[in-house]
């Protein structure tokens, strides 16, 4: 695309947006209405992007954030608190909650207890109750508490399902389980995949939310430049691409570097995580937001390694540049940033221990929690397409083409302010020895555009997404 045509649809956009928001100020109502892959004797595995947990069950109900921070030391958050933060108040006060949209949200094992900690958790916070509507492909072995692993998912579905419900209270949630099992052939992300594009062919999903990752660098016969191995996983975001659904995937909490094959560390060099390097995904990084006990922002957004916050130890978000995609159209604009490859996060949210999510779950240990990672930021932004799909009034699909173009727009000193891209430029990535991106003015591989003021955000996507340049869902998968 010619930078002449760019220009003159990036101008013709910032108009739409503007002029969206002038009819708003005339009528409230016009608010836009572990699982591995086997192969040559390796494992890659799929884990959950929640790095880290404070267990606080002995309390009977959540503290405020002035209480966390001088009990526990840490600032702790409430869906409310974000609700407030990410200005989406007044869409819910237009009747934009989500209403006739689908959250479909992925997880090994799932929980046992999802729909009875979420009815505690919706009657805490005053959320309209919801009846999870759990698919569960493959036999799903019994619960066992004492199984690391099945209570790190378990952990993880908690947060997916009561952070999407919280930011889009009217919207479906569809849990799709997944079976780990242990016999030879079966394993994790192929049944994640399959498991989406089952529901995608049976039209189920507007938005796809997956807090799970596997190092880019662990997939067999990476070192020697054969991609294949992951490649040919990517069936369920073409399928999504082809059905205008749209796909989301935390971006890791390990900074620019990812984990080891084992697990156990990592590697000394900049590595990125798939699916959310995949170019058909927006990847969802994470920031340290500062909220008082109303929800209140009393400071822009930052990101950084949480010791250089309140919680020692951890990043608060992952990014950089894929070693397997190459740099998708729709990022020609920052390739001074992300160079000729795909670079991670697209847009970010709340992931800190420094400012970590109560959750509610009854599995074991029953009780209220505080959960951190990109695990957190993923649901909340499902929640956020959700309400933007209802206010365009259909999908959105392959929302990247879209928010790109708002972040070009974001910087115009005219209109950006209609785009509800809020810029975050301080910190930066750097973990585990392996220095990483800065945050700055404009797109950056450590925050990607920044996050949301909502209020503005929901509607902007809405019309941008809903452009005819953006609606054919073009591949765009540099690869």
């Amino acid at each position: 695309m010619s930078t002449r045509k760019r220009a003159t649809r990036a101008g013709a956009l910032s108009l739409a947006i503007a002029s969206a928001f002038a009819l708003a100020a005339s009528s409230a109502a016009s608010t836009v209405t572990s699982a591995g892959i086997q192969g040559s004797g390796k494992s890659v595995q799929a884990h959950p992007m929640t790095w880290g947990s404070r267990e606080v069950a002995d309390l009977p109900t959540p503290l405020p954030t002035s209480q966390c921070k001088a009990q526990l030391g840490i600032n702790c958050y409430s869906p409310l608190q974000y609700r407030s933060a990410y200005d989406l108040n007044p869409l819910y006060q237009a009747g934009i909650t989500g209403r006739g949209k689908t959250i479909v949200i992925v997880d090994s094992y799932g929980s046992p207890t999802i729909q009875a900690d979420l009815d505690v958790f919706d009657k805490q916070w005053g959320l309209p109750d919801t009846k999870v509507d759990v698919r569960q492909f493959g036999t799903i072995p019994a619960f066992d508490p004492t199984d690391s692993t099945m209570v790190g998912w378990a952990d993880e579905t908690t947060l997916d399902v009561e952070y999407a419900h919280a930011i889009a209270p009217g919207a479906k949630i569809v849990l799709a389980e997944t079976a780990v099992a242990e016999t030879e052939g079966v394993t994790g992300l192929p049944e994640m995949m399959n498991a989406e594009k089952s529901l995608i062919d049976a039209g189920v999903p507007d938005v796809i939310s997956q807090s799970f990752g596997a190092t880019e660098d662990t997939f067999p016969g990476f070192d020697q430049h054969d991609y294949s191995s992951l490649t040919n996983l990517r069936y369920a975001f073409k399928d999504a691409a082809a059905h205008h659904v749209t796909v989301l995937g935390s971006s890791g909490d390990n900074g620019v570097t990812s984990q080891t094959l084992d697990g156990n560390g990592f590697f000394p060099y900049a590595a990125n995580s798939w699916p959310s390097s995949d170019p058909l995904v927006t990847s969802i990084g994470g920031t340290y937001p500062a909220i008082d006990d109303t929800g209140k922002r009393l400071a822009p957004d930052v990101t950084g390694n949480d010791n250089d916050l309140l919680y020692p130890g951890g990043v608060v978000g992952g990014g950089g540049q894929s070693h397997v995609f190459k740099r998708p159209d729709y990022q020609n604009s920052v390739k001074s940033v992300v160079g000729a490859q795909r670079g991670t996060p697209d847009v970010s949210f709340s992931a800190t221990l420094s400012g970590a999510a109560w959750v509610y779950y009854s599995f074991t240990n029953p009780g209220w929690h505080l959960i951190a990672g990109t695990s957190e930021s993923c649901p909340i932004m499902s929640g956020v397409v959700a309400l933007a799909a209802q206010a365009a009034g259909h999908r959105l699909g392959n929302i990247n083409p879209a928010l790109y173009e708002l972040g070009q727009v974001s910087k115009n000193p005219a209109f950006g302010k209609y785009t509800g891209i809020q810029d975050v430029t301080v910190g930066n990535i750097s973990d585990n020895g392996v220095t990483g991106p800065n945050a700055g003015p404009g797109y950056d591989m450590a925050t990607g555009w920044g996050t949301i003021d909502g209020a503005r955000f929901v509607p902007a996507l809405a019309i941008a997404a809903s452009a005819p340049s953006n609606q054919g869902n073009r591949e765009d998968q540099g690869h």
